[in-house]
């Protein structure tokens, strides 16, 4: 479960960020607001399953990490995790906010309505704008460096650490 969940919010994740730039520059038109609806459907989504995942973690805790593993690795890998986590759950929050605050409504698959969790407020919406932008470069940059960590215990530890997650994956031998 553990192992689906992370790869499905990892797909949401990149394709979120993908169509949020795309879309970002694009005029007005019929097509934007699609793409729009599609990213918030994404968002509202990778908060629904980051929930189930932390939820998941909660009543099945993850395998310890190798005792060869240095311990500063251990912490960084568990703050790095508490922060994916959170961002996890900021960055859709922060757009939620943000379309309350420019009177957009959130409409989950087209279908279900969610309330708007402030009122209109457009000096607030812009504010939310850039938070929103920022959280998710700062997501960008942690995804990078967990990617990275991933790619280090896999071609320079060899540890069988990457294994973990991509269970048909075994480490290299030379």
């Amino acid at each position: 479960m553990a192992i689906s969940l992370h790869w499905l919010i990892a797909l949401l994740i990149f394709a979120g960020w993908g169509l949020g730039f795309y879309m970002h520059d694009l005029p007005l038109s019929p097509a934007k607001l699609r793409y729009y609806s599609w990213h918030k459907w994404m968002g509202v989504t990778t908060f629904i399953l980051a929930f189930l995942r932390a939820g998941w973690l909660a009543t099945h805790p993850a395998p310890r990490l190798p005792r060869v593993i240095p311990p500063w690795q251990t912490r960084t890998a568990r703050i790095t995790h508490f922060v994916l986590y959170l961002l996890m759950f900021l960055i859709p929050l922060s757009g939620w906010l943000m379309s309350s605050a420019k009177g957009v409504p959130t409409v989950y698959f087209g279908v279900l309505p969610l309330p708007d969790l402030i009122g209109k407020d457009k000096a607030l919406g812009d504010f939310l704008v850039q938070v929103h932008k920022w959280l998710a470069f700062g997501l960008a940059a942690l995804v990078g460096l967990h990617i990275a960590a991933a790619m280090k215990h896999h071609f320079m530890d060899r540890d069988g650490l990457m294994g973990r997650m991509v269970p048909f994956l075994k480490s290299p031998r030379l």
